[in-house]
């Protein structure tokens, strides 16, 4: 497969070569600077896209020829020809288990090979894993805010950026969480003796779209367009009269007469005076049904005042089932959609509702609040040596050195700060006094002990091959659902949350003090 790589790239790895530095070793770290959507949290995703991307890295005899045909005439042909030698034999990544909470200026991945290499993969792996991190941390908002019992359906299809982009919308809204307890799978051991709380989710349950479903196993929901109502004007115009045998065995029943029957009934009762023209008509149908033995599905509401429009339509189905003595009706699920965005959800929390179910779409997949999560992809080490971006800007620097990333947890069992530490430094322990330089605070000084320490990478590509299993979408649905549900709430709320604090060992901040120093 070509790999996925701007021009630039290019002329830098002509560059490389023409100095005789294509096969150093190098180590480059891809990480976002701050948290999305104003939150202190993201969820990464996007990893297995990636390694499958970097297995299959080559340039083909077609891609080479094409790639002579816009790079300058001068270019050497020898450099050509080591193109068409390009693989993945010597690169080794190792990155956070996807699906795991992410936080700004930590590496989510570290990637390890001969310089040039390392350099061309930069495009691909920020385009896999951009998008995907920032639409899953939407999906994790949205649930947050709908609560562990409303059903969240990703209805963003026609809204997407393309077909690509609704695809991956669709896969990547969904790794949230599951409506299940949590159970810890083998995509990274409970790092705590916390368990995570069973009522909380973080992402969508249901999909509209009929080909990620298939591709990717999610569930597929969806509802009506009000085109298909508007097309019938009466039931004269059904042709084919829709007959339903009753569920425990009879003749078929001509359902359309039933119902009507029924909302003879339903018309003259004083409980539907002031109700909306197509209620009486759903409970007419929805009462056939049940005569027969089935179930409606549900209702959907999509214009208006719709936390106040479903308590109109709970309080009307309540007195339905209760005149018509059918106890489920009280329990129809109202589904509502409309431009939802978090906005809409604070207020359906804010006025109280009786929504059941909610479809998204523009607010999801476009992620208008941050239409980017802004990972970027830096050299930290060549040919052995420390490497360091230097700017005033603190927030830009990055951080030299191939490292080992740690999370720490307090007695309580929430993370309270990520420990980045140089690879040769012995692992810290729980319970063992640490001293560190907090980012943003690196003048001073701290001390901290906590009671569980948990390596936060691990191996998932080398020599050209994947060296650990990669997860099933499911369980990185259900990983993401644990690592949420350990955050402290003080970190997980979406206003203003806690800054979260992400450190460097004391060694490591001599090294880079070190470095800043002989720069100036």
């Amino acid at each position: 497969m070509a790999p996925l790589t701007d021009f630039y790239h290019l002329t830098m790895a002509y560059g490389h070569w023409r100095a005789g530095r294509h096969r150093v070793p190098a180590a480059a770290e891809l990480f976002f600077r701050r948290g999305p959507f104003r939150g202190a949290f993201a969820l990464g995703a996007g990893l297995a896209e990636g390694l499958r991307c970097l297995r299959a890295f080559r340039f083909s005899a077609a891609d080479v020829a094409y790639l002579r045909s816009i790079l300058p005439s001068t270019t050497e042909d020898a450099f050509f020809d080591y193109l068409a030698t390009l693989d993945t034999s010597e690169v080794t990544v190792s990155a956070v288990p996807e699906g795991s909470v992410v936080f700004a200026r930590v590496p989510f991945l570290q990637v390890k090979g001969p310089l040039l290499v390392v350099q061309l993969l930069e495009t691909t792996l920020l385009c896999l894993v951009n998008y995907a991190s920032l639409v899953a941390t939407n999906a994790s908002r949205f649930r947050l805010l709908a609560g562990p019992d409303v059903k969240l359906v990703e209805m963003g299809l026609r809204r997407a950026q393309g077909p690509d982009g609704a695809l991956s919308a669709s896969k990547y809204s969904y790794i949230g969480g599951e409506c299940c307890p949590v159970v810890p799978h083998g995509i990274a051991a409970t790092p705590s003796p916390m368990s995570p709380s069973p009522s909380l989710l973080a992402g969508f349950d249901y999909t509209s779209n009929v080909l990620a479903g298939k591709l990717y196993g999610i569930p597929v929901r969806g509802t009506i367009a009000h085109s298909f109502i508007m097309s019938f004007t009466s039931l004269e115009e059904v042709q084919l009269r829709v007959s339903l045998p009753p569920l425990a065995g009879g003749e078929p029943v001509d359902l359309p007469a039933l119902a009507e029957s029924w909302l003879q009934r339903v018309d003259t009762n004083p409980l539907f005076a002031h109700a909306r023209s197509g209620l009486p008509n759903f409970c007419a149908v929805a009462l056939a049904l049940h005569q027969l033995g089935y179930q409606a599905i549900g209702v959907r509401l999509d214009s208006g005042d719709l936390a106040q429009q479903s308590k109109e339509v709970r309080r009307v189905l309540r007195a339905c089932g209760a005149h018509f003595q059918v106890p489920w009706f009280e329990t129809i699920p109202i589904a509502v959609s409309n431009d939802i965005s978090e906005q809409s959800l604070e207020e359906f929390s804010r006025e109280g509702s009786e929504i059941d179910m909610i479809g998204v779409g523009t607010n999801l997949v476009t992620c208008p609040l941050q239409p980017s999560l802004g990972c970027v992809y830096k050299l930290v080490e060549v040919n052995g040596s420390p490497c360091l971006k230097l700017t005033e800007d603190e927030e830009k620097m990055t951080i030299p050195g191939s490292k080992t990333i740690y999370r720490l947890y307090d007695s309580a069992g929430h993370p309270f700060m990520d420990l980045m530490a140089l690879e040769e430094e012995p692992s810290p322990s729980a319970g063992q006094e640490l001293a560190v330089r907090v980012l943003g605070m690196l003048g001073e000084a701290r001390k901290v002990v906590p009671t569980t320490v948990e390596p936060l990478h691990r191996t998932y590509f080398r020599d050209g091959q994947m060296c650990e299993p990669l997860p099933s979408l499911l369980e990185v649905k259900s990983h993401a659902q644990a690592s949420l549900s350990l955050l402290n709430p003080a970190h997980r709320r979406l206003h203003e949350p806690q800054p979260y604090p992400v450190a460097v060992s004391e060694r490591l901040h001599r090294l880079l003090t070190e470095l800043r120093q002989a720069s100036q």
